[in-house]
């Protein structure tokens, strides 16, 4: 029963990390169908980013402002400069992100090399926590799963409850229409851009500190917000919480209690999503 219970927490938290970087894109991939993959390069060069600025300024908090900080303002970038360019064509976004993902695989390589680095979190998120049935758990791990609880409730408000959230869903839905009303659809797209990189950057940080940094987690991630995006359905934000908490969950029970073929439960899930729902389970019918 011990094992259970904590196989579920750490599927719990897993799954939270992984809506942290899926969140960022099933704003950018799911809601405006932008096809960049290079988020899972986003992610891995605002942890690097965050790490340096966190070692330089010894200050944790600072790191994560300018993880998310720094992607944002690249994503922003992106979208102004290539991807507007190039809005609609599903197969050279493709190829131009992934074009992008080894460009910046390549400089991360050349400034921080293939070494791997640990954050040092504040000494009040350290330790662990007592909880019921299991006696202690990892304090950081709890942590995760409350900012991606808030992560998650402020994506629900601003894209349902604000003023600019209903012209994104309007834009997506009759670009052509919204623009007509006096809107400036590209500026309204640029900022979803921008808070959906910013999202890979807080996420690499935040995951980064749980886990490690290093090369190949750019890819790591990139397939998991794919596989979340996928089975919660494109531009759902409740769709991508419950993605990712059905990874999370699959990948840890994977690990308990059948090691060898863990892997495998994943991708039974999102054959099992396409089979019956190709939509995702959230996902609306195009």
């Amino acid at each position: 029963m011990k094992l259970f219970i904590l196989t579920i927490l750490n599927g719990l938290t897993l799954g939270a990390l992984y809506f942290l970087v899926a969140s960022g894109f099933t704003l950018v991939f799911g809601l405006m169908r932008n096809v960049n993959l290079a988020h899972g390069s986003l992610y891995l060069l605002g942890a690097y980013i965050g790490f340096s600025t966190a070692q330089f300024l010894g200050s944790w908090i600072w790191g994560v402002v300018a993880g998310f900080l720094s992607m944002a303002i690249l994503g922003l970038f992106f979208q102004v400069f290539i991807f507007r360019r190039i809005e609609g064509q599903d197969l050279r976004q493709t190829l131009v992100s992934i074009g992008i993902s080894i460009i910046l695989a390549d400089l991360m390589l050349a400034i921080w090399g293939g070494e791997t680095y640990q954050f040092d979190i504040p000494n009040v998120l350290y330790g662990v926590t007592k909880l019921p049935l299991v006696r202690v758990y990892t304090t950081y791990r709890l942590f995760i799963l409350g900012v991606a609880v808030i992560v998650g409730l402020g994506l629900w408000f601003f894209l349902s409850r604000t003023l600019v959230g209903m012209k994104i869903r309007a834009g997506v839905d009759d670009k052509e229409i919204l623009s007509a009303t006096g809107v400036n659809v590209h500026r309204v797209f640029a900022i979803v851009f921008a808070i959906g990189a910013g999202l890979a950057g807080l996420a690499g940080v935040v995951g980064g500190s749980a886990l490690s940094i290093a090369p190949g987690e750019d890819v790591r991630y990139l397939l998991a917000s794919l596989v979340v995006v996928i089975v919660g359905g494109m531009g759902s934000v409740g769709g991508a919480a419950l993605g990712a908490l059905l990874i999370g969950l699959a990948e840890q029970f994977g690990l308990a209690y059948s090691p060898t073929y863990g892997v495998v439960y994943t991708f039974v899930i999102m054959v099992v999503t396409l089979a019956f729902r190709p939509q995702g389970l959230f996902g609306r019918r195009v």
